[in-house]
């Protein structure tokens, strides 16, 4: 276990960090998938986004990524607020 709460908290904050780093790319491939599916109708500004099994894809990947990023970033806050609660920092 971490001995220090204040370090702990400052580690939570590297740590949502690197994940909203990490979910960004995911929200843009939602985005993109999107706009593909409901947005260019056939006529995107990259023939990639004109392939169903492409939109498909991005969607699922970007659904995918942004759950995993929301989960873990519930997860950290809880933390955080758990220790700021417990050792009133």
């Amino acid at each position: 276990m971490y001995l220090n709460p204040e370090d702990r908290v400052k580690e939570i904050d590297k740590e949502f960090i690197k994940v909203q780093i990490f979910e960004a790319p995911g929200t843009i491939m939602l985005g993109l998938g999107l706009y593909g599916k409901f947005g260019a109708d056939g006529n995107a500004f990259h023939p990639f986004l004109n392939d169903p099994t492409n939109i498909n894809i991005l969607l699922i990947l970007g659904a995918v990524i942004m759950a995993w990023g929301g989960y873990k970033s519930f997860t950290l806050l809880r933390e955080k607020a758990s220790l700021k609660k417990k050792h009133g920092i």
